[in-house]
């Protein structure tokens, strides 16, 4: 386990797709496609698929995804497409994600497709967050001829999907690949370009750019409050997983990761990102791994299948149980013990880490930099559904996690898309109206 990041899923080949392919039974009312978050039009493109008609499968996921290698890897697709597909009754749903996956793959290896993209002549959209948002708003506004500018705080585009999501569920060079694909649309990026920093949404103004949108997610991890919980060996999950890509990436080397070799790690939470922090820990070389749950199994947010592949690889869970302190000299980079109460009782354990994996909320860097942008009392920017997603500055739009709705990379590319539609109707109307204002000058 230690050191193998390699992807844990394996694709199809190309005889294994079209026979899957060909189980699907193309319902009239397909119910794999309602179960979509993005409503991708699953049997159609399943259905040229079938025929080896690989290009025209691409150009029809195109339609309803930006980041359709992602989507086939990392979806919660037991709970959405194949969750809903009919054959689930008989226990032997098709295989909608690793279908995706393949196709995304194959486009991407043979270049299948050539998007015939208008010219950039409808407006100009500044996207702040090159997140699954930030991509989707970039490529959905750029095939309908916006001029779209991202502009990201890393050195890399991708944000979690990038620095978040560990490399044996989702290999880098597949996000590079979807990037590459949203550049060659004309999206033009930005990097190492801090918005409320260097720049501010009004500098964006004027520079000329009709609408903005925020999507720079949850950046600020929240914390246990627990005497100890201030200890440098105590850390947060979303930064524990940016360092270990990093590091895999080349960018710091492995002592700066900080969580390791023969370590005991105990992870707090029971969500998708724990999952990731514990198997990722894994292998990184820790002795132990356990996760620490003050609900039930049943009550877990994280996949089913991800927790059962954690615990194949040798990741313990404790049920009922939370930290109520942290024991560590403040001189040592580790712990030493942790008290945890375990269904009413109190028991001491030997630790060098607690990884935190239970939530995290907005940075307030843009809103505080930015006037007339409200935000609620969790710190989450308040929007309007006509145009949807628009805060309570005029033009600039928020969506994904800064505003508090999705709660995994498609629905944050859900939301986007409406975005999108919110973003294109205030530009051509503000158009619009320049043109009648114009007219009776």
């Amino acid at each position: 386990m230690e050191g193998n990041f390699k992807e844990v899923n394996e694709s199809y080949t190309v005889a294994e797709a079209i026979a899957e392919a060909k189980r699907c039974l193309h319902c009239k009312v397909p119910s794999c496609k309602k179960g979509c978050p993005i409503s991708n039009d699953i049997p159609d493109w399943i259905g040229e698929l079938a025929k080896g008609n690989f290009g025209n499968a691409v150009a029809i996921i195109n339609r309803r995804s930006n980041l359709p290698a992602v989507c086939g890897r990392v979806c919660a697709h037991e709970q959405q497409c194949e969750g809903n597909c009919v054959l689930n009754k008989k226990g032997a749903h098709i295989n909608i994600g690793k279908l995706e996956r393949f196709v995304a793959d194959f486009d991407s290896n043979v270049h299948l497709n050539h998007e015939a993209i208008p010219e950039k002549s409808r407006g100009r959209v500044a996207v702040v967050g090159s997140g699954p948002a930030g991509l989707t708003i970039a490529g959905d506004l750029s095939r309908r001829g916006f001029a779209v500018e991202i502009f990201e705080m890393e050195g890399e585009a991708g944000g979690v999907l990038m620095f978040g999501i560990p490399e044996y569920r989702l290999p880098k060079e597949v996000v590079r690949r979807e990037i590459k694909k949203i550049e060659n649309l004309g999206v033009v990026f930005h990097l190492q370009t801090t918005i409320g920093v260097e720049i501010t949404i009004d500098d964006l103004f004027a520079h000329g750019f009709d609408a903005i949108f925020i999507g720079t997610g949850t950046g600020v991890p929240k914390r246990l409050t627990v005497p100890g919980n201030r200890h440098p060996a105590v850390r947060q999950a979303i930064r524990y997983l940016r360092r270990v890509s990093l590091y895999e990436n080349g960018y710091i080397p492995q002592a700066d990761v900080i969580v390791g070799k023969n370590d005991r790690v105990f992870i707090v939470g029971c969500g998708n990102t724990a999952m990731d922090a514990a198997r990722t820990a894994l292998r990184m070389g820790a002795a132990e791994v356990t996760v620490i749950y003050h609900r039930t199994i049943n009550e877990m947010t994280a996949l089913r299948a991800e927790y059962d592949d954690a615990v194949k690889e040798g990741v313990k869970f404790l049920w009922k149980s939370s930290i109520t302190e942290i024991k560590g000299r403040p001189e040592s980079p580790k712990l030493d013990s942790i008290i945890i109460d375990i269904d009413g009782e109190t028991t001491e354990l030997p630790a060098d880490h607690v990884v935190m994996a239970i939530g995290s909320a907005p940075a307030a860097r843009i809103v505080s930099s930015t006037k007339g942008i409200k935000i609620d009392n969790k710190g989450y920017v308040i929007t309007t559904d006509t145009p949807y997603g628009m805060s309570t500055r005029k033009g600039v739009f928020a969506g994904g996690d800064v505003t508090n709705r999705p709660a995994t990379v498609v629905h944050a590319m859900q939301d986007a898309k409406l975005v999108a539609d919110g973003i294109a109707r205030y530009v051509d109307a503000i158009k619009l109206l320049d043109i009648i204002d114009n007219h009776k000058e």
